[in-house]
């Protein structure tokens, strides 16, 4: 079990209010990109912290132990 959220992550909370300008600055893309551009543009923005959040749910117990032991410098 993590020791922490993901949602706790400066880097996930970095990665969701870019996904929101995103979101934001691509309604004035032309309409002609609708599916193109714009939805790619997207997908990729909420990737960033889609990733995050995937990556946070493989760590293990035993790797929360592992990880901490190392910052203490054991």
């Amino acid at each position: 079990m993590p020791l922490f959220k993901f949602e706790d992550l400066d880097a996930w909370k970095v990665a969701m209010d870019f996904a929101e300008d995103v979101y934001r600055s691509t309604v004035h893309f032309p309409a002609e990109e609708r599916y193109g551009l714009r939805l790619q543009v997207r997908r990729a923005s909420v990737s960033i912290a889609s990733n995050i959040a995937e990556g946070h749910g493989r760590i293990r117990a035993k790797d929360n132990a592992h990880y901490a032991l190392w910052r203490v410098g054991h």
